[in-house]
């Protein structure tokens, strides 16, 4: 009869435990407990580290050891441990006050995570939300020059739609889309005061006498203007109504967008919580001209 290749770890015929890889299955066993234990730990630690850094908001220049402890409900003593990791690695910085910054460690990965992302990663399955959700067409507008192109497009599954294909270059100074890019590009005066402060944009029959669009902007590192997700129709299909209840769709998108492209996303969150609140009196562009 063959026999095992391992020697099992048990008892011997002498009664004194058998050992594998010079150890009983006892000291196995604490070994890997004290394993786990140390994983666990070590969970622990990142996640820790982790709510320090994102106890850094937009704004912030440096936060003092208390306030730190504040903001993240964690003892002192575990953020100066945690700290000095953070520290060695840059993703910290300490300065002659004790105060503490973000070191450059972030931006060095945030400069690789803007040059690998795509656009379209990022918001062709928010554009197909939005499509299944309403039913119409999607489209994100960047602006090249005096014109805005088309970059990604998803289609209205109905017969009568917005017929814009990618690749299509359209003016800037009529459509909603086109007027979310001039407004977050500077421009001066009305409508794009409203635009800025309400990050959203109606217009019917603007561009095309039979077409209504609902377009908000999207934006990444360091704010800047990424493109107008346009949702567009028929007029017989997006009245008032369905703009009303759109805005609030559209502005959750671009938030989503704009947070994964590096974005801030707070004025946009206000922007919405005014929506929700209904404070705002009238849908902006609404009266565009015809």
């Amino acid at each position: 009869m063959e026999r095992d290749a391992k020697p099992r770890v048990g008892r011997s015929t002498t009664g004194k435990p058998r050992r594998w890889m010079g150890a009983t299955r006892q000291e196995l066993q604490e070994r890997a407990a004290a394993q786990e234990v140390a994983a666990s730990d070590g969970v622990a630690a990142v996640d820790r580290a982790l709510t320090i850094l994102g106890s850094f908001k937009p704004g912030d220049q440096a936060l003092s050891l208390a306030e730190l402890a504040h903001r993240t409900n964690l003892y002192k003593s575990t953020i100066l441990r945690i700290a000095q990791s953070l520290l060695r690695h840059g993703y910290l910085q300490r300065l002659d006050s004790g105060l503490y910054q973000i070191g450059p460690a972030p931006l060095i990965l945030g400069a690789l995570y803007q040059r690998s992302v795509r656009l379209g990663d990022i918001l062709l399955s928010l554009m197909r939300d939005i499509a299944d959700q309403t039913g119409e067409s999607v489209s994100l507008y960047v602006r090249n020059g005096d014109f805005r192109v088309c970059l990604h497009r998803v289609d209205s599954r109905h017969a009568v739609r917005d017929h814009v294909r990618e690749g299509d270059v359209l003016p800037l100074e009529r459509g909603s889309g086109g007027r979310v890019l001039l407004a977050f590009g500077g421009a001066k005066g009305e409508p794009y005061e409203t635009i800025r402060r309400e990050y959203c944009h109606a217009s019917v029959g603007e561009r095309d006498a039979e077409t209504a669009g609902i377009s908000v902007p999207v934006f990444g590192a360091g704010q800047a203007l990424r493109g107008a997700l346009t949702l567009a129709g028929p007029r017989s299909r997006i009245d008032g109504t369905f703009i009303a209840n759109a805005r609030a769709l559209l502005l959750r998108a671009a938030i989503r967008g704009t947070s994964s492209l590096g974005g801030d996303t707070g004025p946009m969150e206000a922007a919405l919580a005014a929506v929700l609140a209904g404070r705002q009196s009238e849908v902006p562009g609404s009266q565009a001209s015809r």
